[in-house]
Order: C-alpha cells, then sequence, then structure tokens
C-alpha cells in the first residue's frame, strides 16, 4: 500500500508540473525567448555557441517543446558543417535526457500515456528482438511524434547506448536538412517566422491528451 501510495504522490507531482508546463508554454512568448536567445548566442558568446546551442537542447526536449528553431538556428548561425554537429549532438543529447527522465522519476506518467498511442505497442514488441533496427527506423521514419518517443521509448527494454547511437544517426538527415535551410535564411526573424502557433499547438496536442497519428 506504501509503494502504490508513493507512486500515486509521484504521478501528481508529475501532472502538476505538466499543467504548468503546457500554461508557461501556451502564455509565455516562447517565439520571443528563443529568437533572443539565438541573438545573444550570436552577439556573446563566440566560439562556445555551439556549445551552449548543443545544451539548450535538453531543456526543450524535455519539456516537450519542439526543437527545430534551434535546428535552423545552428545553420543560420555557424554554417553547415559546425551548425550540423551542434545540432546533431544537441538532439541526440535532448532526447537522451527526456529518455533518462522517461525511465526514472516520470515512469507512471508515460506509462499512463501508452493507452494513447496504440501503434506503440506493436513497436514495444519488435524492439525485444531488435532494440538498434527499430528505433532507427522510428527516427527515420517518424510513425510517433519526436518528443513524445523519446519517453515512450523509455519504458521498453532498449539500452541506453543503443538508443543514443540509434537516435544519433537516425536524425541525421532531418537534421542536416533543417540546418542547410537555416544557412540559406537572410535574417534570424526568418528563423523564428511562423513557428509560436505552430509549436503551441502541436506541443498541446502531444502532451495533454490528443494524440498525433
Amino acid at each position: 500500500m506504501a509503494v502504490s501510495s508513493s507512486s500515486l504522490f509521484r504521478l501528481s507531482l508529475l501532472l502538476l508540473l505538466l499543467a504548468a508546463i503546457v500554461t508557461a508554454c501556451i502564455t509565455l512568448p516562447v517565439e520571443k525567448i528563443l529568437k533572443e536567445f539565438l541573438i545573444w548566442i550570436k552577439q556573446n558568446l563566440g566560439p562556445w555557441g555551439p556549445l551552449v546551442l548543443a545544451i539548450a537542447y535538453i531543456p526543450l526536449t524535455i519539456l516537450a517543446v519542439p526543437a527545430s528553431i534551434l535546428t535552423l538556428g545552428g545553420g543560420y548561425l555557424f554554417g553547415l558543417p559546425v551548425g550540423f554537429v551542434a545540432d546533431s549532438i544537441g538532439a541526440t543529447i535532448g532526447a537522451t535526457a527526456a529518455f533518462l527522465l522517461g525511465r526514472t522519476i516520470g515512469k507512471p506518467y508515460v506509462i499512463s500515456k501508452l493507452k494513447d498511442y496504440p501503434k506503440f505497442q506493436a513497436v514495444a514488441i519488435a524492439i525485444q528482438r531488435s532494440g538498434f533496427k527499430i528505433v532507427l527506423l522510428l527516427r527515420l521514419v517518424p510513425l510517433l511524434p519526436f518528443n513524445m518517443l523519446n519517453y515512450l521509448l523509455s519504458v521498453t527494454p532498449v539500452g541506453i547506448v543503443e538508443y543514443m547511437l540509434a537516435s544519433w544517426l537516425g536524425m541525421m538527415p532531418i537534421t542536416f536538412a533543417l540546418v542547410y535551410v537555416g544557412t540559406t535564411l537572410k535574417d534570424i526573424a526568418d528563423v523564428t517566422h511562423g513557428w509560436s502557433e505552430v509549436s503551441t499547438s502541436r506541443w498541446v496536442r502531444i502532451s495533454i491528451k490528443e494524440p498525433i497519428s
């Protein structure tokens, strides 16, 4: 009974935190904040910019906020080679951070969301036989929302090393494409243009109750 009560308490805290995050993502000017963050990197960080950009993926991915603006920003700020490396590493460490969170204190919440993704039941069975290949395919062919996939995979038997390597390789094509697009943009405002409406509505659908098929 004590264990059950403890799990229920942790789940309640997670739900309260999630509600606070949803409210923040809807009400705070996230687009403006990220735009100013990219400007700050450009004006102040010099050679440290790519490292800071990569680290910024961690909170965005954990909070399930689409990080494509950082990927485009990497191309805009640093060009194709450096931007690609920074964004590729950042996307991988961000996905890993969310994975570890879902495997530990966030596990009750992730399990409660499994019913919203019936497709994932077959995926979980397949991962038991070939974890690396399935994770790689899921990254290459996004059948499930990227940010929620980080958490869903955390409750499967796939190992952390397999997960990281498969995610890194599988995310390379889309990362390369977005970084390249970023290199063609003429102004920092183009990086965030139209991002707010799409990202907010998508975040709410992923995080609350409407699964994206």
